[in-house]
């Protein structure tokens, strides 16, 4: 049989490697910005543009001719619904009234004249500001502690269960630092930016982490009540063979699915598909050669401040 866990040391050094790049960046990000990660208009606020065109454009147009203005970092969203046809959102940062006519005047010429009366032009505040961002971190540590709670009480029968939710709780917290490196590398090489979508990933990542090592974790728990005299890293390799197949087949789905928005997708909805697909390829990674390899070093002594 394949001994997975025997290698625990090298999975332990490559994602020391992975979460110290990615520190490295948000540390360049803050020293050069200002901010861990470039921020987007849903942080900084900016400029709203609310227009309906008399015919079709397409988002790559609206992106050239705000480029021209030398504005480079906008949301580009679709308006959808009734009497919305050809209809689009822009929010782009800090505009005075005179450039955004002058904007306004050229995306009439150049991509299509305008539906009177509906355009709408107007400053806002950041839509996503530090309470909000905050709450989305508190609901992460609250997830944590519950997850930590529920493990201990459903792992109750096998030998330290504790160590079943800490192991879990780490696997997450490896997921995020990874995709938190992405976003400031990705705004460091290609220029995006954090927005309101990043919140949304980085909730979906955890999620979709904790249910991965779950999984393990509960074959584990089965296999330790089937074979008590079987070796404890026997177990534990035994019960990550029998439950990969499932977690890639799972992942594989939706991977696929993200690589074609990737490729065929918006720009603007790339560095949200881009961090999802990082965060649950991690995800799937973390709950076999993170989680895992975690229970069996404490297990056998071999975390010098988690002994015994």
């Amino acid at each position: 049989m394949f001994n997975l866990v025997q290698g625990r040391r090298k999975y332990f050094i490559f994602s020391g490697i992975l979460i110290a790049l990615g520190i490295a960046a948000m540390i360049y990000s803050l020293i050069t910005t200002g901010a861990a990660f470039p921020l987007g208009v849903d942080f900084r606020g900016g400029t709203r543009f609310e227009l309906q065109f008399t015919q079709p454009v397409s988002e790559g147009q609206l992106e050239d001719i705000f480029a021209s203005f030398d504005i480079t970092h906008i949301s580009v969203i679709a308006l959808r619904g009734d009497g919305l046809t050809n209809a689009w959102q822009i929010r782009a940062p800090f505009v005075s009234p005179e450039e955004a006519q002058a904007i306004l005047d050229r995306l009439a010429q150049e991509a299509a004249p305008f539906i009177p009366n509906t355009t709408s032009v107007q400053s806002v505040s950041p839509s996503v500001g530090g309470e909000v961002t905050r709450a989305a971190f508190a609901a992460i540590l609250v997830a944590a502690a519950v997850i930590l709670v529920y493990i201990m009480f459903a792992f109750r029968q096998v030998p330290k269960p504790f160590r079943y939710g800490t192991s879990a709780v780490a696997a997450m917290i490896h997921d995020l630092f990874v995709i938190f490196g992405f976003a400031a590398i990705t705004g460091m090489l290609l220029g995006w930016e954090v927005d309101a979508l990043f919140l949304t990933a980085v909730l979906t990542v955890a999620g979709f982490s904790l249910q991965d090592t779950i999984v393990v974790f509960d074959r584990i728990r089965e296999n330790i009540a089937k074979r008590p005299l079987e070796k404890y890293e026997t177990v534990v390799n035994r019960s990550i063979l029998e439950t990969i197949h499932r977690s890639l087949a799972t992942q594989l789905n939706a991977m696929f699915v993200m690589v074609a928005i990737l490729l065929f997708g918006g720009a603007s909805i790339k560095p949200f598909i881009a961090v999802l697909f990082v965060g649950m390829l991690s995800g799937t990674y973390s709950s076999i050669f993170t989680a895992v390899p975690i229970l069996v070093a404490w297990e056998k002594g071999e975390i010098p401040f988690l002994k015994g």
